[in-house]
């Protein structure tokens, strides 16, 4: 048996929110069809107060950026840099082509081929993500990315100099000042001076998130990435200081990014509460994770672990700690998850900014359909097949049946052609 103690909004309020930002992205969106440049100029005029001779940087402007940043901040960028690297490398070699022969004859098979070009956006405003350009540009280039490119917005007008640097480092081949819908826009539909990509990939804000549903279909996505959610799955062993700042540490992303707790003791979920308000009182974020909870925040209290999975798996969320007595019970029964963190020992942050998993994870329900960026999100498996004569006469008899089974004359009349040519 479930017990709510705590709910976050409804499904209505949430819908009705999302519908105003579909609007507005929609209009942005046909602006760049139809304007290009121009367009994108007046969005980044109106939304970052932005308007450069040009948005993209040229070598020497990047080079005299990064020379700006502070060595001990290069040498932490690399750190996380190697660690995403090393995995995604891992995951890549994961990665085969296949070949078989099964019928005589009758070669089949499958290439995994990269992307051409690659469009990576790496949020600004409130938060620089430079671990961002790790995740989506770094690994990119580790699938064999041809053509990499970077957008991230201007912070008060001034150039985010560590996001640059880790563009840069990560190896980025052009790198464009220009955020928001303007910027996914202008990598998807392309203008007179940003040649289009194949795919757009990369965390965001609400209008972020939207411009790449709504550019679905006309390039490839990551996937569709909403506000960051996080969960956490406690029993008798866990403590409530853990517990509230691991949900008010990712409550800082947004006023509207879910916060849970699933919990086997009451007793743990009512300190969580006390405790949530008493870290608010110091917390620097404040302003905007008392917003996320308070709106967005869930308490549930259930009977066994066993039903707290079953409530972890409805829920289907990004971030996923469990803080139980045995971890491992969850990695081994749970299904529907962005990224799973282990035991207290480790928590959300690793995986955002440095441990080596990518942060660009399911929101919204679809960790029950698909999982999160990773090398393989950049590479189509793509098939092929080689026939021999005699083989191509014996499959092509079957061929020609199962068409006419379906009433495609054209159709059999390729297999029976294939039968007549290549009969002895």
């Amino acid at each position: 048996m479930v017990k709510v103690i705590k709910a976050g909004k409804s499904q209505e309020e949430v819908v009705a929110n999302d519908t105003k930002v579909s609007e507005i992205v929609s209009e942005a969106l046909k602006a760049v069809e139809n304007r290009g440049d121009h367009a994108v100029r007046e969005l980044s005029k109106k939304f970052d107060k932005w308007s450069p001779e040009s948005f993209r940087l040229s070598e020497s402007e990047i080079k005299e950026i990064v020379a700006q940043v502070p060595d001990s901040v290069i040498e932490d960028i690399k750190f996380a840099q190697t660690n995403i690297k090393a995995f995604a490398e891992a995951q890549l070699a994961s990665l085969h082509n296949v070949e078989v022969e099964n019928i005589p004859g009758v070669i089949l098979g499958h290439k995994n081929i990269p992307v051409n070009s690659v469009g990576c956006y790496i949020p600004g405003g409130r938060y620089p993500m430079v671990a961002s350009a790790h995740m989506s540009v770094l690994t990119a280039k580790v699938a064999g990315v041809k053509r990499v490119i970077a957008c991230t917005p201007p912070i008060n007008g001034e150039i985010p100099k560590a996001t640059i640097a880790a563009m840069y480092l990560a190896g980025a081949d052009e790198i464009y000042l220009l955020g928001g819908i303007q910027a996914m826009g202008a990598m998807a539909i392309g203008t007179e001076t940003i040649e289009s990509v194949d795919m757009i990939v990369g965390p965001g804000n609400a209008f972020v998130a939207e411009a790449k549903r709504q550019l679905y279909g006309r390039v490839g996505i990551d996937l569709f990435a909403g506000p960051t959610e996080t969960l956490v799955v406690a029993d008798h062993t866990a403590d409530a200081e853990m517990i509230a700042i691991d949900l008010l540490g990712q409550g800082e992303h947004g006023p509207t990014s879910p916060g849970a707790l699933i919990t086997t003791s009451e007793e743990l979920a009512h300190e969580t509460i006390k405790e949530i308000e008493r870290q608010l009182d110091t917390l620097p974020t404040a302003d905007v994770a008392s917003v996320s909870w308070e709106d967005y925040g869930q308490i549930l209290v259930v009977d066994s672990i066993e039903e707290a999975r079953i409530e972890a798996d409805r829920l289907a969320f990004e971030h996923v700690e469990i803080l139980t007595e045995n971890p491992d019970y969850f990695l081994e029964h749970m299904t529907n998850y962005g990224c799973l963190f282990l035991g207290p020992e480790t928590n959300v942050a690793y995986g955002d900014k440095v441990i080596g998993t990518n942060h660009t994870l399911p929101t919204k329900g679809a960790a029950r359909y698909t999982g999160g960026l990773w090398v393989g999100k950049f590479i189509k498996t793509v098939t092929y097949q080689k026939v021999t004569p005699e083989a191509s006469a014996y499959i092509g008899e079957y061929a020609a049946r199962l068409c006419l089974l379906e009433n495609f004359e054209g159709h059999a009349r390729q297999a029976q052609l294939r039968v007549d040519r290549y009969s002895k």
